[in-house]
């Protein structure tokens, strides 16, 4: 099987509360019809991108059952999922963004905790 930056995607685990976004591709001249020179969306307090990893979510503590002695301890964590989907549009707080650079690919690794607001393709009911 051959590599490719998809493949390799796909082999990425993100921890706990974080989202993986890929940042949305930035107009480059304004309304008014000025040209953006490079790095001035890059600057803004909000970003937006669609999201294509997500963590586990938040960990739950374990509950202490040491009356029942003779239960198998389950060491395994359980998590409460994240709102965040893979597919949706992030609008997310740039200060609380790590910027990374991925087989040539610019990302966001982003805690939940900096999306502002989600968009997604299915109806939410």
């Amino acid at each position: 099987m051959e590599l490719t930056a998809d493949n390799k995607l796909k082999k990425i685990i993100v921890v706990g509360d974080r989202v993986l976004i890929k940042p949305k591709k930035s107009p480059e001249k304004t309304n008014g019809g000025l040209y953006l020179p490079p790095g001035v969306q890059e600057k803004e307090k909000v970003q937006t991108g669609y999201i294509i990893k997500v963590g586990p979510g938040y960990p739950l503590p374990l509950a202490a059952e040491e009356d029942e002695y003779w239960k198998d301890q389950d060491e395994k964590v359980k998590y409460i999922p994240l709102q965040a989907q893979e597919g949706d549009l992030a609008i997310f707080l740039q200060k609380g963004a790590v910027e990374i650079v991925y087989e040539g690919q610019k990302l966001f690794i982003v805690p939940q905790s900096s999306i502002l607001m989600l968009e997604r393709e299915q109806d939410l009911v």
